[in-house]
């Protein structure tokens, strides 16, 4: 009797252990999506990331978790793993050719500038004032989050890829994105970053929108956001978010053929015609939208 009860434990056992089924979100607001079709011999998922939140929306929903556990890798944009990349692209934040902030305002806006720089930044402004003034922009961006601790949803996600010992990659590097913006004239950058300054009230709405759409994961609200029209940065909306959404398309039956993998991009980049769940319709495969709901989220 024993050589049939034990099969049968051992069955039990494993059955126990396996995974639930990943739910299908009825709305298909969701920042999770399942990839598959076209051949793949595991599913393979997307999962869009906002660098910068209040701790608290920054959460690893338990769907999220049991993909990570079953990926082999997670794609982030750029390699997180990799400190000497990261490190060795801080070069790529100046202006080249010796450019200062200076050289782009009137006196009266370099003063503005600074003033506030030198009151929100950790960093003294003679640290900063020879950065492409985009990532500045940034800055202020960021400094508009009202919470006493700020995080980002991919370091939360690269600690838990780490502590699962899953291979971390990157889709680009940290070089060509800092890049980027040497393809905007930094006269526009500098004048968007003094209308930010001048708009401080509008940007922290434009904020507060912004991380409302991403704990709702309500992605038509976010491609809204992503691509409006206001501080005319519009047509650099190629360059920027368009043109990356088919690169990384064009990567994913590589990175996918071997095994189930995780791409983890800023959540603008997921929805519209031109991102990067309609691009991966486009050459075949099926995306079957995912529940995701984690502590805080007012799903």
């Amino acid at each position: 009797m024993k050589h049939l009860v034990f099969p049968f434990l051992t069955l039990l056992a494993s059955s126990c252990q396996s995974q639930p089924a990943l739910q299908t979100a009825p709305d298909n607001n969701t920042l999770l999506w399942e990839v598959t079709g076209k051949g793949l011999a595991k599913p393979s998922y997307v999962y869009g990331t906002m660098h910068i939140l209040c701790a608290e929306d920054a959460g690893i929903s338990p769907a999220l978790a049991q993909v990570m556990e079953q990926a082999s890798a997670v794609y982030f944009e750029i390699d997180l793993d990799n400190l000497m990349e990261v490190f060795g692209s801080l070069k790529e934040m100046n202006m080249k050719h010796e450019t200062k902030l200076r050289d782009l305002l009137t006196e009266e806006e370099y003063n503005r500038v600074k003033d506030y720089m030198s009151k929100n930044l950790p960093l003294p402004f003679s640290m900063v004032e020879n950065y492409k003034p985009m990532l500045l922009s940034s800055l202020v961006a960021e400094k508009s989050m009202d919470c006493g601790e700020a995080n980002g949803m991919e370091l939360v996600m690269l600690e838990k890829a780490t502590k699962l010992n899953k291979e971390i990659k990157g889709l680009e590097t940290a070089g060509y994105q800092a890049g980027l913006f040497d393809s905007i004239p930094y006269k526009e950058q500098a004048q968007e970053l003094v209308r930010s300054l001048d708009h401080e009230g509008e940007q922290d709405k434009t904020v507060d929108s912004l991380v409302a759409a991403y704990r709702t994961q309500n992605l038509a609200e976010l491609e809204r956001l992503s691509t409006s029209e206001e501080g005319g940065m519009s047509k650099y909306l190629d360059l920027l978010l368009f043109k990356r959404n088919r690169n990384w398309a064009e990567k994913f039956p590589e990175i996918s053929k071997n095994g189930s993998v995780l791409m983890a991009v800023g959540a603008g980049h997921l929805p519209g015609n031109q991102g990067l769940l309609q691009l991966l319709r486009k050459m075949g495969y099926t995306l079957r939208p995912i529940k995701n709901v984690w502590q805080g989220n007012p799903a």
